[in-house]
C-alpha cells in the first residue's frame, strides 16, 4: 500500500486488523529505536467519558531516545513537542485499518528554527521506514 502524505502526517492503509496493525507498527517503530510511551484508547476514552460510540482509535507516544536527547539539548522547549504521535484507526465508512504518524517536518517549522529542518527530516525518515515496513 502507498504512504500518503498532507500537510501535518504521513498514513497508509494496511491489510491488517486493528489490534495486528497495533502490534506491527510498534515492533516497526522499535526497529527504527522508537520505544511506546503512552498508549491512549480514544474508543474507550470516549466511550468513558462522554458516552459516546466511537471508531477503533489509538495514539501512540512514540520516542526514540537518542533523537529525543539531542532535540532537548538544543532546545529544551522542544519537548512540547514530543513525542512523535502515531495513530491507528478504523476508518468508519469502509472499516479499513489506517495507521498514520505525524510529520516532525511540520512540527519544527513552528518553532521557526531552520537550523533543526535535518533533525526534522531525519526522524521523519525513520517515521516513513516504520510505516513501510507493515
Amino acid at each position: 500500500m502507498v504512504i500518503e502524505s498532507n500537510i501535518y502526517g504521513i498514513k497508509k492503509k494496511v491489510n491488517y486488523t486493528y489490534e495486528e496493525a497495533i502490534e506491527k507498527i510498534t515492533n516497526a517503530l522499535k526497529e527504527e529505536g522508537f520505544g511506546v510511551l503512552t498508549e491512549i484508547d480514544v474508543q474507550k476514552t470516549l466511550k468513558k467519558k462522554l458516552d459516546v460510540d466511537f471508531t477503533k482509535y489509538v495514539i501512540l507516544g512514540a520516542c526514540n531516545p537518542n533523537l529525543a536527547h539531542m532535540a532537548l539539548t538544543d532546545e529544551i522547549d522542544i519537548g512540547l513537542l514530543l513525542p512523535c504521535n502515531i495513530v491507528v484507526y478504523e476508518n468508519p465508512g469502509d472499516k479499513q485499518v489506517i495507521v498514520a504518524a505525524v510529520d516532525p517536518a511540520a512540527m519544527i517549522r513552528i518553532t521557526g528554527r531552520s537550523d533543526l529542518d535535518e533533525f526534522a527530516t531525519s526522524v521523519k525518515e525513520k517515521l516513513t521506514r516504520a510505516l513501510e515496513a507493515i
